[in-house]
């Protein structure tokens, strides 16, 4: 008897799970729908220059990029200063770098900013991207200059080392979640940036991506089941916020989003780009993802407490949800402050060999759109989480999930929502 206790489900109501997925997808259904049709009315329609870019740093006609692997370090004579001796200037000394162009040909020499050469020395083996003048008539100096180092197999290796560890230690479930995160970067690249790139409202451009990649990613991760869609409802609300209180600080804040090098290459390559809603849709997509976290996190919670304590009633399922729904809430907005604190070092440091105050950096240009950015987020996701818990706990309710197999009960509601 005991034994069948333990194993045999609780016999529950078919109609109040039936009512339970009804009321889901009833609120879910019509978001998804209107999602979609907006992605397929925002479609990019390829009407932009994809070479702007290009055309704008071949100013002198005929320069290329180029990469090289450095040979060698000499102390020498800066190719920058040669020919000066013919006008009655002086050539100054500094490292020079030997580099073999990888589209073949001999050595060229290239002289790197001494402020990169202060941290990390060019060492031979190195790859590197540099400009070439060469086929321009320069009169004086030298015809290649420095761009950046080439990170790419640093940064294959880390990647793969990442999907390694998370496929090793969450499973079929990690694989998925990798799978949809490679899927959502992808659409991001296919739809929203092209869409914004044509000149898209950027808050609807924003809101349907940011809408669509939920959608997608979140059943493809965690499974078409009531949890998944219970955590849907709270992150699409956690959105809504978000999208309300940027729109509305954007203009009550005048964050003009032209507070960084690529920024203004935009706004010069690409005028159709409004600025502000490119910084709009930056903070959706950002505030995506935490909300993802979090609503996935508590609608889980209200799970296991519900198997735990079959007969608790709602209020109580939803205070002890709370409760651990408060540690997430304390934990995440560290995590997100401390995440940009570690990033505006410079800034800060900068700050604190000036005699400006503390208040007057963190309210000027790009610190100032950054820490509204933290807030806004941080808002969205506090205000997500009672609601979410809220929904999960009705939804339980509504399934009458009962005893300590309750796990099997859950599933059979899953299939149905």
């Amino acid at each position: 008897m005991g034994h069948h206790h333990h194993d045999e489900p609780i016999l529950q109501d078919p109609k109040r799970r039936r009512r339970a997925s009804i009321i889901l997808w009833a609120l879910l259904a019509p978001v998804g729908a209107l999602a979609l049709v907006m992605v397929i009315l925002l479609w990019p329609q390829g009407n932009y220059d994809k070479f702007a870019l290009n055309g704008a740093m071949d100013t002198a006609g005929g320069a290329t990029m180029q990469v090289g692997t450095v040979t060698r370090n000499v102390v020498g004579d800066c190719p920058s200063s040669q020919g000066l001796e013919d006008v009655g200037g002086k050539v100054l000394e500094c490292q020079v770098t030997y580099v073999m162009p990888e589209s073949g040909g001999a050595e060229i020499q290239l002289e790197i900013p001494p402020e990169m050469l202060q941290s990390r020395d060019a060492r031979a083996g190195d790859s590197i991207r540099y400009l070439d003048l060469s086929a321009v008539d320069t009169t004086s100096g030298s015809p290649y200059v420095f761009v950046d180092f080439v990170r790419t197999l640093p940064m294959v290796l880390l990647a793969i080392a990442y999907g390694l560890v998370v496929v090793l230690v969450a499973g079929w479930r990690g694989t998925r979640a990798m799978i949809g995160l490679v899927g959502g970067i992808a659409f991001m690249v296919v739809f929203m940036v092209p869409a914004l790139l044509e000149g898209g409202n950027p808050v609807l451009v924003g809101l349907t991506g940011s809408t669509a990649i939920m959608f997608v990613a979140l059943y493809f991760a965690h499974g078409l089941n009531a949890k998944t869609s219970t955590a849907l409802l709270g992150t699409l609300f956690g959105l809504g916020v978000t999208a309300g209180m940027v729109l509305w600080l954007t203009d009550a804040a005048a964050l003009t989003g032209a507070n960084d090098e690529s920024a203004i290459t935009l706004s010069t390559v690409a005028p159709q780009i409004s600025l502000p809603g490119l910084l709009i849709c930056g903070v959706l997509i950002g505030g995506m993802g935490v909300l993802n976290d979090v609503t996935i996190t508590q609608s889980a919670t209200v799970w296991e407490l519900a198997e735990s304590s079959p007969k608790a009633p709602a209020k109580e399922l939803f205070f002890r949800g709370m409760r651990i729904g408060r540690d997430h809430i304390a934990s995440t907005v560290y995590t997100i402050a401390f995440a940009y604190a570690g990033a505006a070092l410079p800034v800060l440091a900068i700050a604190a060999l000036s005699n400006q105050s503390f208040g007057i950096t963190l309210g000027s240009g790009a610190m100032a759109e950054e820490v509204i950015r933290i807030l806004i987020g941080s808002i969205g996701l506090v205000l997500a989480i009672p609601v979410t818990t809220a929904i999960a706990v009705m939804v339980v309710k509504a399934t009458g999930t009962g005893g300590a197999h309750g796990k099997r009960t859950l599933q059979s509601v899953g299939s149905d929502s």
